[in-house]
């Protein structure tokens, strides 16, 4: 009994895969042409991605990203044919949950990654650029999946989380191409203030060129000071990073302290006196005279 009972289930379990051969190679066909398909669309979107994200380490990920898309989609194909939908709903299920509780753990990981991926399919900022973003100023160097890195002036080497730089604010300087520089200074109260404006805006246009730049310089006298009238000249430059402003505001202000001193304009500096109305020390010498 327990013998034929045995070739009972063998010929059950040959009859089982006879009517279900069918579906197995449409399950390996499946597998096979799943598999082609993402290393056709993993070359394909690398291609793509390429030419607008220049880090190819961002690049790769989501080409990889869409090839297992592929392939997941392949695998769930596959057990439908194979009349296993019990199983997919558990991988799911599980995978649901998994993904959940891998989310939770890695929240900080994942966000930085996405931040990446976005940062770097974003027109307006690039490797190459002049940034300032929370408190720091310098080139970008890297958007990485997980950090972003700048260079600033002083050659130092900043690491943010991509995080921040998505979620805060930041200047691009080399988006355009011209910096206006803003130059501030006070001359005496007996100065011609015609004469200031005058001799400012020529020496700004003597050494910066302004002609050749569509927006006009600026020349403002802001406030009565207490030792001088304060004025504020602004005026353009060509550039594309911070060195150059720096570079511009520093020579500005040697040329226009070389001007004023030609002219005889003098640029006072803060001067405090103090009076007293009565003299301690004499009145304390005065009582011991008495």
């Amino acid at each position: 009994m327990e013998i034929q009972s045995s070739i009972d289930k063998v010929r059950g379990w040959g009859d089982a895969l006879i009517k279900a051969l069918p579906n197995i190679i449409l399950a390996i066909i499946v597998i096979v042409i799943s598999y082609f398909l993402s290393r056709i669309v993993y070359n394909v979107v690398l291609r793509l991605v390429n030419k607008r994200v220049p880090k190819i380490t961002i690049a790769r990920l989501i080409a990889r990203t869409s090839a297992i898309i592929v392939i997941s989609l392949g695998l769930f194909i596959t057990l439908n044919v194979l009349n296993l939908s019990g199983t997919l709903k558990t991988i799911l299920s599980a995978a649901g949950i998994s993904g959940l509780v891998i989310g939770l753990a890695l929240q900080g990981t994942l966000s930085n990654t996405l931040s990446g991926i976005i940062l770097s399919f974003r027109k307006n900022i690039k490797i190459g650029n002049w940034i300032e973003t929370n408190g720091y100023q310098g080139e970008v160097m890297d958007i990485n999946t997980n950090y972003f890195v700048l260079k600033e002036a002083d050659n130092n080497i900043v690491i943010l989380p991509n995080k921040s730089i998505l979620e805060n604010s930041f200047k691009n300087y080399s988006l355009t191409t011209k910096i206006r520089v803003t130059v501030t200074c006070g001359v005496s109260y007996n100065s011609d203030l015609e004469m200031v404006e005058k001799l400012t805006t020529e020496t700004i246009n003597q050494h910066f060129n302004q002609e050749s730049i569509d927006t006009e310089m600026e020349f403002y006298y802001t406030d009565f000071g207490d030792s001088s009238i304060n004025f504020m000249v602004r005026f353009w430059i060509d550039g594309t990073s911070g060195v150059p402003k720096l570079k511009a505001k520093s020579k500005a202000i040697i040329e226009i302290k070389k001007a004023f001193a030609k002219a005889d304009i003098d640029i006072p500096f803060p001067i405090r006196t103090l009076q007293f109305e009565n003299n301690p020390l004499s009145t304390i010498s005065a009582k011991k005279n008495k």
